[in-house]
Order: C-alpha cells, then structure tokens, then sequence
C-alpha cells in the first residue's frame, strides 16, 4: 500500500506545537489585590475629574 507514505508519523504528530500540554502560569491572568486598588482608583479619578470641570 502506497497510501502510508501520505500519512503523518506518530513522532511527527507528539511534536507538533498543537500537541503539547500548556505550560502552567503561562496564560495567567492574575494580579494582586495592590494592582486591583491602583487600576480601580486611576478608573475611578479619571471619570471624577469631567465631573469636576464642569461644575466650574
């Protein structure tokens, strides 16, 4: 049969990119509580000071 040499090898599927297991933390999207409170508060002044202009 000719239609073998068609096909992938078993070695050639286990090291292709799509095959592998994700590495752990890679993708992790956390962040501490500190940089929560940061990003809240420059959100938080940012829609404050239009406010505050206009009340001028």
């Amino acid at each position: 049969m000719n239609n073998e040499s068609n096909q992938t090898s078993k070695a050639d599927v286990q090291s292709s990119e799509l095959n592998k297991l994700p590495v752990p933390g890679q993708d992790d999207t956390e962040f501490s509580a500190e940089e929560a409170a940061e990003a809240f508060e420059q959100n938080d002044s940012a829609k404050r000071l239009p406010q505050n202009h206009e009340q001028d």
